[in-house]
């Protein structure tokens, strides 16, 4: 294939499936490279082979909550609703309360 020859467009699955991708990947999805199906397939192996980016990770578990949250009845205080989403946040704040 030569560089006169104009590229193929993607296909509307390949578009469909690299939205997903960058959705569960929390990426941008280039609008240069949904034009042409040789550049969208080498960016979907490429997502495809990352780890997706998920809260699920930095959540924190459930014996640091309950922890937290025993701490909290004992020193008559609120656990910081942010906490609640970040298990770093979580165990400072459990390490500055015992």
């Amino acid at each position: 294939m030569d560089d006169t020859s104009p590229a193929l467009p993607a296909t509307t699955r390949q578009i469909t499936y690299a939205r997903a991708l960058a959705l569960k990947n929390r990426t941008l999805l280039p609008v240069d490279v949904q034009q042409d199906r040789l550049r969208l397939s080498a960016w979907i192996e490429a997502q495809a082979r990352l780890k997706p980016a998920s809260t699920l990770h930095s959540a924190p578990s459930s014996k640091q909550v309950a922890f937290a949250e025993r701490l909290a009845r004992i020193k008559r205080r609120a656990v910081p609703t942010e906490c609640f989403r970040d298990k770093g946040l979580m165990s400072k704040w459990i390490d500055s309360n015992t």
